[in-house]
């Protein structure tokens, strides 16, 4: 199978370009707009109003804290030489784990807002992300970036790297579109409507995101920039995703203790 090659913008209308990755982004905050209000029609403690601020506080940490963690993760040294490259969105990286660190910092800001607890509303929204993984992963495959290793695998798509080089190469981004978003999607989705215990779904989303994205890395090419951080296997998103299967599974022995306990 061979990658065809598509231009990142999809429309030009003179006065802006629309980027196939921008509308990845909406398409994702749609995707968790719309299962929010759903959620919010089967709860009691949930509303529209707080879907509405919930859905901004939550687009704001995901979009800053994802552009601060790329440079922090991935391109410090640039970062501390030049700091307003932060704004160079049309031409950046965007970093999960950063987004995420974004996300949970603004779920403290909103949950002072209105006094949830952190878990109430870190459960309500788990299941709402991963759609919208998969979406960003679509577009950093439209977007000819992130590739796997070169292989000689049947799984291989025949793909150009950053310097023109065209070679077999995994396409990663795919396989992290259905894994972290589609699957995680429905496990999340179908465990949250069986009346999980407290911060249970949240555990659940740090387990099987940081596993997903874990074992992928054995087979996505690492930053050139960066290359294996140790072991001539482990990569940044490694070093950034065992944590978070460690606190999941810390968190989730620890709300069926607590609910055995009641």
């Amino acid at each position: 199978m061979k990658y065809i090659v598509i231009d990142p913008v999809l429309a030009d209308l003179g006065f802006v370009k629309i980027y196939w990755y921008g509308v990845m982004y909406l398409l994702a905050f749609l995707s968790a707009y719309f299962l929010a209000k759903y959620r919010a029609k089967l709860s009691t403690l949930w509303n529209i109003k707080h879907v509405d601020d919930l859905i901004f506080y939550g687009a704001l940490g995901a979009v800053l804290g994802g552009r601060l963690g790329y440079l922090i993760f991935y391109n410090f040294s640039i970062f501390i030489s030049n700091p307003l490259t932060f704004f160079n969105f049309q031409n950046g990286g965007m970093s999960f784990h950063g987004g995420f660190i974004g996300v949970l910092i603004a779920m403290l800001v909103f949950n002072r807002k209105y006094e949830f607890s952190f878990f109430q509303t870190t459960d309500f929204i788990a299941p709402l992300v991963p759609l919208g993984l998969g979406f960003g992963r679509l577009g950093n495959y439209i977007n000819g970036e992130l590739w796997g290793r070169v292989t000689d695998s049947s799984w291989g798509v025949l793909a150009p790297d950053q310097s023109g080089l065209w070679e077999q190469r995994f396409p990663t981004q795919l396989y992290e579109a259905f894994l972290e978003g589609l699957l995680l999607f429905i496990i999340l989705w179908i465990f949250s409507k069986k009346n999980p215990p407290l911060f249970a779904t949240s555990a659940l989303f740090l387990i099987f995101y940081g596993f997903f994205r874990f074992i992928i890395e054995f087979i996505r090419a690492p930053d050139s920039h960066i290359g294996y951080l140790a072991f001539d296997w482990l990569t940044m998103g490694q070093l950034l995703s065992f944590p978070m299967i460690l606190i999941g599974l810390y968190f989730l022995n620890k709300s069926y203790n607590l609910k055995g306990q009641t």
